[in-house]
């Protein structure tokens, strides 16, 4: 590809000049002037300002659409030569939910590294929901989310087998039982994931299944990722809901107990999800590899 077409496809992905100068190593003169070139030689305007934004006009968006699909062909073209040579360079942007990208996903990266070290990686986090726009919206290859619900134009494979567990800190007035019932389950104040998380989801979807309404609850607060909601558990007479990934560790140590809910279980699966369609011949290989993977 042209170096302004990377500049342009920089600037169109940020709506930023001064971002795209920070990713390319280069200054923003030098983006603004390469984006100038590429408009004389199309004879078109690819970009407006409106007030301190910048915007793709219809003819940038129409150009981003293709220079991204030739982008993506390099990449494969890349990929072939270096499979010949048994190299496969290349780029992989995965994206991976909380607990995916926090308890399981790096060391399957560092693995995946030494096998193929000319492939470039890139890793991003959030939630299940966050995960899946990023695929949507062509910035990531492959995410790994831990949600049920599925979305149109979205593939999804399954990878592994989890639980969502009830746990409380070693030191709570709970930590004794063993078991709970239904009925102490919904009165026990409750520490839960964020909306949009893949753990809440699969956790309303159970409820539902067995006629228990979340509301019905005593839901005390609603923290953005399980690291968080173990920091809080160490001060909180009440139990939470996480998955059992996570707490390997704190069971260990016994900082944590598990409690069982009596008739009651949140069993999921993490999930392969790509785009229907198109499918970059690194993720090829990376789903490949992980569907192999010995956790």
């Amino acid at each position: 590809m042209d170096y302004r077409d990377k500049v342009f496809l920089e600037v169109a992905e940020n709506l930023s000049f001064s971002k795209a100068a920070s990713e390319l190593f280069i200054s923003q003169p030098a983006v603004t002037k390469h984006i100038k070139e590429l408009e004389s030689n199309l004879n078109t305007t690819l970009f407006e300002r409106k007030g301190n934004k910048v915007y793709l006009t219809k003819a940038g968006k129409t150009t981003y659409d293709y220079l991204k699909k030739i982008a993506q062909q390099y990449e494969e073209l890349e990929f072939e030569l270096g499979r010949m040579n048994d190299t496969f360079k290349g780029t992989l942007r995965i994206g991976a939910s909380s607990t995916i990208s926090q308890y399981l996903i790096p060391k399957v990266i560092a693995a995946f590294h030494k096998r193929y070290p000319k492939i470039e990686l890139f890793l991003f986090n959030g939630n299940s929901f966050e995960m899946e726009q990023k695929l949507l919206g062509n910035e990531i290859e492959v995410a790994l989310v831990e949600n049920d619900s599925s979305q149109l134009n979205i593939k999804y494979t399954d990878f592994l087998d989890d639980e969502i567990v009830a746990v409380t800190s070693s030191n709570s007035v709970y930590s004794k039982l063993k078991f709970i019932s239904l009925t102490d389950f919904q009165q026990i104040p409750i520490v839960l994931r964020e909306k949009g998380s893949g753990t809440l989801e699969v956790i309303q979807k159970q409820l539902l299944k067995n006629k228990i309404k979340f509301d019905d609850l005593n839901i005390l607060i609603h923290l953005g990722s399980t690291e968080a909601i173990k920091n809080f558990l160490s001060d909180f007479d009440g139990i939470a809901l996480v998955s059992e990934k996570s707490i390997e560790k704190e069971l260990l140590l016994k900082q944590i107990t598990k409690i069982s809910i009596k008739g009651f279980n949140f069993n999921r699966k993490f999930r392969i999800a790509f785009r229907q369609g198109h499918e970059a011949l690194s993720s090829k290989l990376f789903i490949e590899f992980l569907s192999r993977y010995n956790f």
